[in-house]
């Protein structure tokens, strides 16, 4: 009955009415005048109707409809039980059930992935581990002892979109105490007790007191003594004090001293403690110390000990260790992104003894740091009809991030600076991590311009924020009355009439035959000119390279960079360095022969770990560069004294017929002062 002349007016009634829809009384059209919120409300009910405008009176019945609202991705999972309390008896073996935490998510179930949710664990690995579907928390490291540490604070993570990139996380708190078991027995304090008693001392009198201590609480601390063995067994008792855990000596029957004495027996080095966790950031400079591991010596004699990285726990040397100190530095870049987890195994060697060495494991969590900028996760290619109107949607994007901070991702989008003002589209963001891209006005033509490139700026929420940029290629269609595109291929309207499609590609081929004809004559003078007699200066055989200096002392500078042995900070902040241009020196070191008892400064190390990193690094660098040390001499080294104040005042009472043994090398130095190997001369 509406022929759309106005003569009908549409009213509506019902739930939200007026308040959070409204009709257009002319054409029928109900739109939201408030933002929607699927968790307040899900549906409404309205009823509407048609009247006469002028007579007010109904054209029909009132018609009932309901609106649902669809559900998206705007409530993150949330535990409504936690933080969370649970026990579990130490040294449990590992998969042992602790607790199962359960977190729920206002999103509609039904509808998507917005509310399937999985778990993971932000803190603490490797002791603890969670099921990815139930929640359920289990250990994950065997012999995990409460004497050591009882107390453990575990964060569990929910996110919702299936733990997919651009879902949404909530956390939770579970503090886990270890349960004590009997797994300690009751130890002395020391090894040897001296008492005295008269001969005169009646039966059943006190000698004196023992105590031993039980790292175990409650029951399992309480302690029976007894006397094992030894030549006083019959004459004296021992009885046990429930009160204060303490060893009664009383006399029995007679009175005798004993004397007990343990040798030692060499073993290996002990770390304290026996396992070690580092958290470092991936962005961590080379060379920088991380941890510092330390072992001992339990035997009397307390052997220095050297440490060592068990290289087949860290096959990619990312680590190294000060072998005087136990110093664990970074010894390549880190990325969270492709290694998260190392697991390595230091090692500790006595230095009197090799046989003795003793290991410790060390579990190393990259933490993740914002450095890579969120992009499109493929190619978008979208097309708009020439007779598309103003608001219409085209395309939907999103976003991927290689990175995972623990508030999950959020990503924001706009156009690009230099497209601001664009006047054919826009963009808006659904604040899902997605974006919607409509068009600014209608009136598209093929003719006019048939590819548009739409550059879209993406950005993170990190910390610091990185952005990039993504095109979407938008081409212009030609479409019918429903929207269905028939032809995205704008015809040859610049061609003229009478040239058809076979003659300009007979054209075309005409100029490639010609093109290559010239490519091929140019081809041909250039072989005829080139020479076929090599020039007697370009043949390497004959080459003579000459070095007007021998290298060393003050005036070799390119052997290497003095300022760089200075100061290793801003030589390796500054310019590139400078290769060494001579031969490489073939006299070896005499430090290797010398055991190294002195530490050496980290901020060396640093710089030794950042230049070798970056001469792995480098495929095309020549082996030029060298480091000799000379810092060993005197009395005890194999150098020898190379001071000249304690040399002998006459030169025939030194012998120089060492040289002799030293080679070829030296054999014009031998000559001069060592022995003549010839018969002696006549004058």
């Amino acid at each position: 009955m509406d022929r759309g002349d106005g003569s009908i007016k549409y009213i509506l009634s019902g739930e939200g009415a007026g308040i959070v829809f409204t009709i257009d009384d002319t054409t029928g059209d109900i739109h939201a005048i408030q933002r929607l919120d699927r968790e307040e409300r899900a549906q409404y009910t309205l009823r509407a109707q048609a009247l006469d405008r002028r007579t007010g009176r109904p054209m029909e019945p009132e018609s009932e409809f309901i609106i649902k609202i669809q559900d998206i991705n705007d409530n993150e999972p949330k535990f409504l039980d936690g933080p969370y309390v649970a026990t579990v008896p130490e040294m449990s073996p590992v998969g042992t059930s602790v607790i199962q935490v359960t977190a729920t998510d206002a999103d509609d179930p039904t509808y998507g992935n917005s509310a399937r949710v999985v778990y993971s664990i932000l803190q603490g690995q490797p002791y603890f581990s969670v099921d990815s579907k139930t929640g359920v928390i289990r250990t994950a490291l065997m012999n995990m002892d409460r004497e050591a540490k009882e107390y453990y604070e575990v964060i569990i993570q929910a996110k919702d979109m299936g733990g997919q990139l651009g879902g949404l996380a909530g956390t939770t708190t579970v503090n886990i105490t270890l349960s004590d078991v009997n797994d300690n027995p009751p130890r002395f304090p020391q090894k040897h007790y001296q008492m005295s008693v008269l001969e005169s001392a009646p039966i059943s009198s006190t000698v004196g007191r023992v105590f031993a201590k039980d790292l175990d609480e409650g029951i399992n601390a309480e302690m029976k003594y007894t006397i094992v063995d030894g030549d006083g067994a019959d004459a004296f008792d021992i009885s046990t004090d429930p009160n204060f855990q303490v060893g009664i000596i009383t006399v029995k029957k007679d009175t005798t001293t004993v004397h007990i004495s343990v040798e030692d027996v060499d073993e290996p080095p002990v770390f304290e403690p026996g396992f070690y966790f580092v958290e470092v950031p991936e962005d961590v400079v080379i060379g920088t110390t991380i941890q510092i591991i330390s072992a001992k010596d339990p035997d009397v004699t307390n052997n220095s000990i050297r440490y060592s990285i068990d290289r087949s726990s860290d096959p990619g040397r990312f680590f190294y260790v000060d072998i005087t100190t136990g110093a664990l530095m970074t010894a390549r870049p880190l990325d969270r992104e492709e290694f998260s987890w190392h697991n390595i195994t230091v090692l500790a060697m006595e230095m009197n003894n090799p046989s003795q060495v003793g290991s410790v494991p060390v579990t190393i969590k990259v933490l993740d740091v914002n450095d890579n900028a969120p992009e499109f996760p493929r190619f978008y290619e979208a097309f708009v009809c020439e007779n598309a109107k103003a608001g219409e949607l085209i395309q939907t994007v999103s976003a991927v991030d290689h990175d995972d901070p623990r508030n999950g991702q959020h990503f924001y989008y706009s156009l690009a600076p230099e497209a601001a003002n664009n006047p054919n589209f826009t963009i808006r963001d659904n604040q899902d991590n997605t974006a919607r891209i409509l068009t600014r006005r209608s009136g598209f033509r093929q003719q006019e311009q048939s590819v548009f490139h739409l550059p879209i700026l993406i950005a993170d929420s990190g910390q610091p924020v990185l952005s990039s940029t993504g095109t979407l290629t938008i081409q212009v269609c030609s479409c019918d009355d429903d929207g269905h595109v028939m032809s995205c291929s704008p015809e040859a309207y610049m061609l003229p009439v009478s040239l058809s499609r076979g003659a300009l590609i007979a054209i075309l081929a005409c100029i490639f035959v010609l093109l290559v004809l010239v490519l091929l004559i140019l081809s041909m003078r250039r072989h005829r000119k080139q020479p076929y007699i090599i020039d007697d200066e370009e043949n390497i055989h004959e080459n003579i390279v000459r070095y007007d200096d021998e290298g060393g002392g003050e005036e070799d500078t390119e052997a290497f960079d003095i300022a760089a042995m200075w100061n290793p900070r801003e030589a390796q902040a500054g310019a590139a360095p400078k290769t060494r241009q001579d031969m490489l020196p073939e006299i070896e070191s005499l430090s290797r022969y010398v055991p190294q008892t002195c530490a050496v400064n980290s901020t060396v190390h640093s710089y030794v770990l950042a230049k070798l990193y970056e001469a792995d690094m480098d495929l095309w660098a020549p082996p030029f560069d060298s480091l000799q040390t000379y810092m060993f001499e005197g009395d005890g080294s194999v150098a020898g004294s190379l001071s000249s104040l304690q040399s002998a005042t006459s030169d025939s009472e030194q012998s120089f017929d060492f040289l002799t043994d030293w080679g070829p090398r030296f054999r014009k130095l031998a000559e001069l002062y060592g022995a003549s190997e010839g018969p002696a001369p006549l004058w």
